[in-house]
């Protein structure tokens, strides 16, 4: 049987994935308020997604405030299919 992609089955990398596949992009505070996490646990875990290709993560600036925007890369999104597709045999679905 094929394994879980350990990198997405962490709760809260998984949760960010699932959202980012809904829609094109995500700003940082959105992803921190969707997930109920903490700053400093969600930008540790954005970091491993973006190490890994999954995110794209670009610093910008709104007027004076940095702004953090996190989009799923094709590869990611393979990733994310992937583990459904495996959680799917795992359930006989």
């Amino acid at each position: 049987m094929k394994e879980l992609d350990p990198l997405l089955h962490s709760q809260l990398r998984l949760a960010v994935m699932s959202i980012l596949m809904t829609v094109e992009e995500a700003d940082f505070v959105y992803l921190r308020e969707k997930t109920e996490s903490t700053a400093g646990n969600l930008s540790v875990q954005l970091d491993k997604l973006s190490s890994a290709g999954y995110l794209c993560i670009q610093k910008e600036f709104a007027g004076k405030r940095p702004r953090t925007v996190c989009s799923i890369t094709l590869q990611g999104r393979k990733a994310f299919e992937d583990y459904v597709d495996t959680l799917r045999t795992y359930l006989n679905l």
